[in-house]
């Protein structure tokens, strides 16, 4: 069974501010996500798992984790994770701050927005309808 990785997005407000960065920063590499722990549960996030991003306190997106490895050795060693280029929208869901990563189990993930019936909305319009209360 998948296990999924949630994390907080730390500099990009919207998933367009990711993508934006990622373009910039990252073009021609693969997509890594580095951590300083490197996950005991690791094969079962590579058997179908993804990593959830939480921009300013709420989940937005994921990506697909396609490896989990551990670079380094001792005291410097950390924790590099290669997810998908696909950016996927998903059910905006409230999450409470936290550090680092935790694990995220598939009944507790959103679902995707392409597989709800009201489709894909714009970042900016489902930010409004969350601080409306209305979704």
């Amino acid at each position: 069974m998948a296990l999924h990785m949630i994390k907080l997005c730390v500099g990009a407000g919207t998933i367009e501010e990711l993508v934006d960065w990622r373009r910039t920063h990252q073009a021609g590499q693969a997509w890594t996500l580095r951590t300083r722990q490197t996950p005991k549960r690791a094969a079962e996030m590579t058997d179908g798992g993804s990593l959830y991003r939480v921009f300013k306190g709420v989940i937005l997106c994921r990506q697909r984790i396609l490896e989990v490895r551990t670079v380094g050795d001792g005291a410097a060693a950390r924790c590099e994770v290669t997810l998908d280029e696909d950016v996927v929208r998903v059910v905006p869901t409230p999450r409470r701050a936290f550090q680092g990563w935790r694990y995220l189990q598939p009944k507790d993930a959103p679902a995707d927005l392409s597989d709800v019936a009201f489709g894909d909305v714009p970042s900016a319009l489902a930010r409004q309808l969350r601080e409306l209360g209305a979704w």
